[in-house]
């Protein structure tokens, strides 16, 4: 009688989307196969497909769970109230911007973007992962605000443009354009929002 084989338990969903941001990051998510990311966490494609459904939903996942990481480190830093509210506006741009090169969350980034126009699946789950950034920077010039730090106005309007202008500086960042530099991204970011927040 053949002895019955052992399953081999399901990776944990941390460990799949670690390896799989590793994997879109050096390679793009075009050049991945499920068969491949199989591999490395030694399931099958098929298992991951019956968990993940198609690459683009494996790609928003693993984004959502990049960005819910990240979202632990800013609250947890806007909340510092030792800091004060530019402090703080300086700290949220930190962790905005790509640490550099090929940073593995901004990749996804510039993948999921790259496929929202065929998907309102994707974008919908765009939208998702974005809101919280929204409403964090938001209630942050609120603050401002009501403290005197910044002038009234708009603030969920000027956040929308505080966050147009941090992508435009992350994406050279992120790919690697000569010239583009986190420091410099910060300092014109810091440049912009005392001119559009005043105070």
């Amino acid at each position: 009688m053949a002895e019955p084989r052992t399953r081999r338990p399901a990776r944990p969903r941390e460990e799949v989307f670690a390896t799989a941001r590793a994997a879109i990051a050096e390679h793009g998510l075009a050049k991945l196969t499920m068969a491949g990311l199989g591999k490395q966490l030694q399931m099958s494609a098929g298992h991951l497909l019956y968990y993940f459904g198609s690459k683009d939903q494996l790609l928003l996942e693993t984004l959502r769970w990049s960005e819910e990481q990240l979202g632990e480190r800013r609250r947890a830093m806007l909340a510092d109230r030792e800091s004060t509210v530019r402090q703080r506006l300086a700290g949220y741009a930190g962790l905005y911007l790509p640490e550099g090169p090929g940073d593995p969350r901004w990749i996804l980034w510039l993948e999921v973007w790259g496929r929202s126009p065929a998907s309102a699946e994707i974008r919908q789950g765009q939208l998702e992962i974005e809101a919280p950034w929204q409403a964090d920077l938001v209630a942050l010039i609120e603050e401002g605000v009501a403290g005197g730090e910044f002038t009234a106005g708009d603030a969920a309007d000027r956040a929308v443009q505080l966050r147009a202008l941090l992508d435009g500086l992350a994406v050279p960042v992120a790919i690697g354009l000569p010239g583009a530099d986190r420091t410099e991204a910060a300092d014109r970011l810091a440049a912009v929002a005392r001119a559009l927040l005043g105070g």
